[in-house]
């Protein structure tokens, strides 16, 4: 790759910015000062701008806690703020979340710029499972849970069924789905004659969202949870 371009990958800067970096001769690559943006950066180089290492990431996928009032889209001209206003040091690599997340809702956002990999994450016929902490405003019955587990309440005229259904109080549950539809958790409890208060979503294919992060924060997935969401949709 040439050096104009890694370093616009690397750094977050336009290919202009680059060049002049490098005309400069504040780029030095395996400890030598280089000065041509069409020098071919060899395989496993250290390239260091002012001192300071850079590392090239061409995908990117990161466990991010969105919090209420942002859009998982990646839209600007919106009542509210697009998630990527958080991810700042990322959005040279434009990045995009797997799957949606209403704007009053919060939890786990999976963002990557791995567009095979979002796709099959979030396909219905992968079944990849969501997991969501739920409130309710009214006590869910043990009736509505079997319903929800047995697949007897409909969403757009079509059944839904939970693949786990756990109480974690009289009007909070913890459920879990394969489906994905709009808005699908709302309008599964409305169709039981229930509102939901609160949405978080909490896991991802069995990927539980990190209890250190605090809202809009995120890190990168470590490596054995990348392997275990890319086995699980054939990509591992």
């Amino acid at each position: 790759m040439r050096l104009d371009k890694y370093i616009s990958k690397a750094f977050g800067v336009s290919r202009k910015v680059a060049k002049e970096l490098i005309r400069q001769g504040r780029v030095c690559i395996n400890g030598q000062r280089v000065r041509r943006a069409d020098f071919k950066v060899p395989t496993n180089s250290k390239v260091v701008i002012d001192g300071e290492e850079l590392e090239l990431k061409e995908k990117i996928y990161l466990m991010f806690y969105k919090p209420k009032g942002y859009l998982s889209t990646t839209e600007r001209e919106s009542d509210y703020p697009s998630f990527l206003e958080l991810l700042s040091e990322y959005e040279h690599l434009k990045p995009f979340a797997a799957g949606r997340l209403d704007v009053d809702a919060e939890g786990f956002l999976l963002v990557t710029n791995d567009g095979l990999f979002a796709h099959r994450i979030t396909h219905p016929r992968w079944g990849v499972s969501k997991t969501y902490e739920v409130i309710l405003e009214k006590p869910i019955s043990s009736e509505d849970v079997d319903k929800l587990l047995r697949g007897e309440v409909q969403v757009e005229g079509k059944p839904v069924k939970a693949k786990e259904v756990k109480l974690l109080d009289k009007n909070m549950v913890l459920l879990t789905l394969t489906e994905g539809k709009y808005h699908i958790v709302k309008r599964l409890f409305r169709s039981l004659g229930n509102k939901v208060l609160h949405l978080k979503r909490v896991a991802i294919g069995g990927v539980t969202l990190d209890p250190s992060l605090r809202e809009g924060e995120y890190r990168e997935l470590t490596e054995e949870e990348l392997k275990k969401l890319k086995r699980l949709v054939k990509l591992e």
